[in-house]
């Protein structure tokens, strides 16, 4: 049997991802005629019939399903070692793409990466800001060299430094409530009230909701600074990260909803980057050096006095 090529792969790949060999042509940047021949060549060669072209759109069968599994395996492979030699080839990064979530605490983020980029000054810091579903898609669409933000830690792609855990707690000011601050309140009672949320930066994925009442009016706002301001103007009520308002909620400027409707959640940050591609020098420098600061950066995002007990792993 003659070998086949990784080019017949990658032809076969994109015709079973598209569609169809035209659409595939039209990914690939080659010739409808070129697709075709690659794959036929390939059916040849394995002695297999990979693909059912009986109806509208080209399928795989069984067979093919099986194939194109253990193929991607190999193209992959291949992305992540063209990607490592452009890596060598540069030497240090010019520059890297940093994604900061809505989760994070800036001032203490933003010090801990100023601290690592100016011992740096080759490569050019690139720092972004996404919320809520956002970062994890900067992430997974290759936008983002590592983020600053909650991820599924179940997803096999990813590696993932532990940072902090994130408490959110419902809030309100104390003029906002229909009913005094001690009472049992319902989503039902909620639901006649205006809820700020946070708008998802994701252009993709498919949304993502936290905290939501069902049928409420939202007030929507870019970041969890405009989502506190609106709060405290006593224009609606939401959930904020506790160490955004530990001072109002001890000088009782916001009053905390919590109840057995309302738990609230805690949020692991992290810091979390994809384990099946290759990262450069500086990019596994910066990785590194998250991982020794870690602990100081629990420390430093860990507020003082009797509210300290929320904020330890």
């Amino acid at each position: 049997m003659t070998p086949f090529t990784l080019h017949d792969l990658q032809c076969f790949d994109a015709v079973v991802n598209a569609g169809g060999f035209q659409a595939a042509a039209d990914a690939l940047h080659r010739s409808h005629p070129a697709v075709y021949a690659a794959v036929a060549k390939l059916e040849r060669q394995l002695g297999l019939a990979l693909l059912d072209r009986t109806g509208y759109r080209v399928r795989p069968t069984p067979a093919g399903q099986a194939f194109q599994r253990r193929a991607q395996r190999l193209l992959r492979e291949l992305q992540a070692l063209r990607h490592y030699a452009d890596q060598l080839s540069m030497g240090e990064e010019s520059e890297l793409r940093v994604v900061v979530g809505d989760l994070c605490p800036r001032p203490a983020t933003l010090a801990l990466l100023g601290r690592f980029f100016s011992d740096a000054p080759v490569t050019r810091l690139d720092l972004l800001y996404e919320a809520v579903s956002g970062p994890a898609e900067r992430l997974h669409d290759g936008d983002a060299d590592l983020i600053l933000h909650r991820v599924d830690k179940s997803d096999p792609r990813l590696e993932w430094i532990d940072l902090c855990k994130v408490p959110f707690v419902p809030v309100a000011a104390p003029d906002f409530l229909p009913v005094p601050p001690g009472s049992d309140l319902s989503p039902e009672r909620l639901r006649e009230l205006t809820q700020c949320v946070i708008r998802d930066t994701a252009r993709h994925s498919p949304a993502a909701d936290y905290f939501i009442i069902d049928g409420a009016h939202q007030c929507t706002v870019p970041d969890q600074n405009m989502k506190k301001e609106i709060i405290l103007q006593g224009m609606a009520w939401g959930h904020l990260p506790k160490f955004l308002i530990d001072r109002e909620l001890a000088r009782s400027q916001l009053l905390a909803l919590t109840n057995r409707h309302l738990p609230g959640r805690t949020e692991d940050l992290v810091a979390a980057r994809r384990r099946d591609r290759a990262h450069g020098p500086v990019a596994n420098r910066l990785w590194e050096y998250l991982r020794k600061q870690a602990a100081a950066f629990r420390t430093a995002v860990r507020p003082a006095g009797p509210a300290r007990a929320a904020c330890k792993r």
